[in-house]
């Protein structure tokens, strides 16, 4: 790299944080931390403790948030002082941390603003992710899985862990469908942008002839909720069904019948878990996943009243296609909403979702503030 364009980057960078100084109000962030940690070591802080854990959560998502600033203020002024000896005197060795850091700079910058973005109530939650293949057979189970594999590796780089609730094998290959529990800061506030149909164009690997195939899955993504938030559930609207756990291969989880299937009787939704080795802990599982998908119909249902009082035309829901996976006969991968496009289908394939989650938040932004 050039001294010249390592120059011109920092000098974007610089622009970045200034951006980043103003919006967050560094004084204010501080002092509301301050505030929260008196509150914290007041006696009976603990008397409530649904409300001392949100108040704990808070206070550690404002802490990341000035922790992190204050660590890329820093990243960037041992930048300046290394491009200023660079320019007095040129050191491979000093040009080649010079550059390595500027690299590492800039992807945390990227992923800083990520996480600004990330402003909805529920967005620090944890997220339930459900795939489920349209028509289609072994071809549409089949790109099933490769979601699953792809939502895996994602979570894996970001260091979230990955519980399967429900696992539902395809007779021949990939999935009927699966229910992921994926625990971490922003988990559904990233995710939530995944949520809709999922387009794949490809060469069948189960075509004898090599036709060319298009099939579609749903994704399906809810806040993990807590206690505070309330939904009612009337017991007898509910139907309850167990039976033996398998997972992936179809080998038994256990020999007796833990897993369980919730069905609600007044919307038709169906939940199930078989993650858990007791009856008890599946059934509290599903009703977790019950009530996420309940509190998440009433929200829409909200939406949607309020852009018909407005005139909007948008369609809400996840019933719409989002993203298209093109592999013949070029390979593109392009989502609708945000028009954001890459050639490099593999790499998103193996779990490189950040770009289209940048966009769409980005998106969601300036839909939220126009200008």
């Amino acid at each position: 790299m050039e001294l010249s364009d390592g120059k011109r980057i920092l000098a974007e960078v610089a622009a970045k944080l200034d951006q980043f100084r103003g919006s967050l109000d560094l004084a204010a962030l501080k002092d509301n931390i301050a505030e929260n940690e008196a509150q914290m070591a007041e006696p009976g802080f603990w008397d409530h403790q649904a409300t001392a854990q949100n108040l704990i959560d808070a206070t550690n998502g404002l802490k990341a948030k000035y922790d992190s600033f204050q660590q890329l203020q820093q990243q960037y002024d041992d930048l300046t002082v290394s491009a200023e000896l660079l320019a007095e005197e040129d050191d491979p060795q000093i040009a080649a941390e010079f550059e390595t850091g500027l690299a590492t700079l800039q992807k945390q910058l990227q992923q800083y603003e990520l996480n600004l973005l990330l402003n909805q109530p529920y967005d620090s939650h944890n997220a339930i992710l459900e795939i489920h293949p349209g028509a289609g057979g072994t071809e549409s189970q089949d790109w099933g899985e490769m979601l699953l594999r792809m939502y895996m590796r994602w979570a894996e780089q970001h260091q979230f862990t990955v519980e399967t609730v429900d696992y539902q094998a395809g007779e021949e290959a990939g999935i009927k469908s699966v229910t992921l529990l994926i625990k971490g800061h922003n988990a559904y506030g990233y995710l939530r942008s995944e949520r809709g149909v999922h387009r794949l164009v490809r060469i069948s690997p189960f075509d004898a002839a090599g036709r060319r195939h298009t099939s579609f899955a749903s994704v399906d993504v809810m806040p993990e909720l807590d206690d505070t938030v309330n939904v009612e559930i009337n017991s007898d609207d509910l139907r309850v069904d167990v039976y033996r756990a398998s997972g992936a291969g179809g080998q038994h989880v256990n020999k007796t019948s833990s897993a369980v299937r919730i069905t609600h009787l007044p919307t038709g939704i169906v939940v199930a878990s078989q993650a858990e080795r007791s009856q008890l802990q599946n059934r509290q599982t599903a009703m977790n996943m019950l009530r996420a998908k309940l509190y998440q119909r009433e929200l829409e249902e909200k939406e949607r009243q309020r852009a018909q009082i407005q005139g909007e035309q948008a369609e809400i829901g996840w019933g719409s296609q989002i993203r298209s996976y093109v592999f013949q006969p070029y390979t593109m991968i392009k989502d609708h909403r945000t028009n954001y496009e890459t050639g490099n289908g593999q790499a998103v394939l193996d779990g490189d979702l950040d770009p289209f989650i940048n966009a769409y938040l980005q998106l969601q932004l300036k839909a939220d503030n126009p200008q």
